[in-house]
């Protein structure tokens, strides 16, 4: 961490309540609202507006006309003084917006560490984003959307509100979610339809061949049924199947609860008649 104090351009406006961290610099034009507070070494670009009950950690970036704290797009929304919090090491770049809660889903946005919100990205009020996440280019989060970790979102992709997102979850570029997406899995299309496991995402995570080939069996036992042991039954009866079958392995049983407890329910599979995303298919 740095220990030089905080360097604030001329040009910009700091209200005298907000608290700076050492090593954290503020750009020309940039303006910082009352309450603000920011950690150590982060850079606040040129032309970038911060403002309401905004914590923010150490060693952020935020570039020049990103929007960060402004009042959520809720018509609901009547001024209470509800937060957004974000997390250490997250790169935030051109026109993103980032919007704090509201009293109809618990009054605060949380943002973990580490994520990318590439240009024009939006996350709305009462969502939740997770650690090491990336927002391409246009996506959006509606208000209460949940990511997990390392969730990779293409560009343009629109995500319902209310939905959840499972950690290692990729989805395509261009796609509608109104469904909850299972942990591990690839979503593509509109509206989203599951692809198989998101197997590179996986590897790159560290898992060996063996535990994916297990929740490879148990995506096609749960979600396709097509196995001697899951065939013609239903899909709380399939479930019941694999959970004897998985015994011991944390992801396989973290990818049955996350589907026992989802409320808008999960997107189902899909065929790809292209092959693009064959890479992750069950």
């Amino acid at each position: 961490m740095s220990q030089s104090p905080p360097i604030i351009h001329p040009t910009a406006i700091v209200d005298s309540s907000v608290v700076l961290g050492e090593g954290t610099t503020v750009g020309a034009y940039s303006i910082i609202g009352a309450g603000v507070v920011l950690g150590q070494d982060n850079r606040v670009g040129p032309h970038v507006v911060i403002e309401g009950n905004t914590r923010i950690g150490d060693g952020n970036e935020f570039f020049q006309f990103c929007s960060v704290g402004g009042r959520p797009q809720d018509l609901k929304y009547q001024g209470e003084p509800s937060e957004l919090i974000i997390g250490n090491r997250n790169i935030i770049r051109e026109y993103v917006t980032l919007q704090p809660g509201t009293r109809g889903g618990g009054m605060v946005t949380r943002v973990g560490d580490g994520n990318l919100f590439m240009a024009n990205t939006h996350v709305g009020h009462d969502s939740v984003v997770g650690n090491r996440c990336i927002m391409a280019n246009s996506a959006a989060l509606a208000g209460h959307v949940v990511l997990g970790d390392s969730v990779v979102i293409g560009g343009l992709v629109g995500i319902h509100q209310f939905v959840k997102i499972g950690d290692l979850v990729m989805i395509g570029g261009g796609a509608m979610v109104t469904r909850d997406i299972p942990p591990f899995c690839i979503a593509v299309g509109d509206r989203a339809t599951l692809r198989g496991l998101n197997q590179i995402g996986l590897e790159r995570n560290g898992l060996g061949r063996d535990e994916i080939a297990l929740l490879r069996k148990v995506y096609r036992d749960v979600l396709i049924g097509d196995s001697p042991e899951t065939k013609g039954k239903r899909f709380k009866e399939r479930i019941e199947v694999c959970r004897a079958a998985v015994l011991g392995s944390i992801k396989a049983s973290a990818f049955l609860d996350f589907i026992e407890r989802s409320e808008r329910g999960v997107a189902q599979h899909g065929e790809d008649s292209q092959g693009e995303y064959g890479t992750g298919n069950a």
